[in-house]
């Protein structure tokens, strides 16, 4: 993330790189039974739903067919964090570090009762964290450079440097 000027105000802005996409596939209500698109970006291929659309295979789509001041929906992959205790992965306080407690300090505590026998579903618990598809909504374009292929898109994004994103017009 960075920051620009706009309007003597200080806007905090995720510069997206946006390489061009080619449209490699058109599906129709008639042959195929719903309408979509299917862009290709680079070797990954990802179909959108595209209700009564002009674009035809082999067409490109850049950063051009969004300008300042659209809502747009991003999504991606989250960071990953890999396996991490309740502590951080569900911002439990664990218990005291005195009081008779040896090595219970980032510990989850009691996870049941005795009386069913079993943990109960959705019990939050140490785990895996992270890499899991996140949507962004409501996020407003504040900029576009169509010569170096740049969206500004005001606020964070999900997932790291480098990811692969979704972005598309509300």
């Amino acid at each position: 993330m960075t920051q620009i000027w706009k309007d003597n105000r200080v806007v905090p802005v995720t510069v997206v790189k946006a390489d061009p996409n080619k449209v490699s596939l058109v599906r129709s209500k008639e042959k195929d039974g719903y309408e979509a698109v299917q862009l290709a970006a680079g070797k990954a291929k990802r179909e959108f739903k595209a209700p009564k659309s002009e674009l035809k295979a082999g067409d490109v789509v850049g950063v051009g067919v969004f300008k300042e001041g659209d809502i747009v929906k991003v999504s991606g992959v989250s960071k990953g964090r890999g396996f991490q205790g309740v502590v951080k992965r569900h911002g439990f306080h664990g218990g005291p570090k005195t009081h008779g407690q040896k090595n219970r300090l980032r510990a989850p505590g009691s996870i049941g009762a005795t009386a069913p026998q079993h943990i109960p579903k959705g019990r939050r618990m140490a785990g895996h964290m992270g890499t899991d598809r996140v949507t962004i909504k409501n996020l407003k374009v504040v900029g576009v450079d169509q010569e170096n292929n740049l969206l500004f898109l005001k606020g964070a994004v999900p997932g790291a440097r480098g990811g692969l994103l979704e972005i598309s017009k509300k």
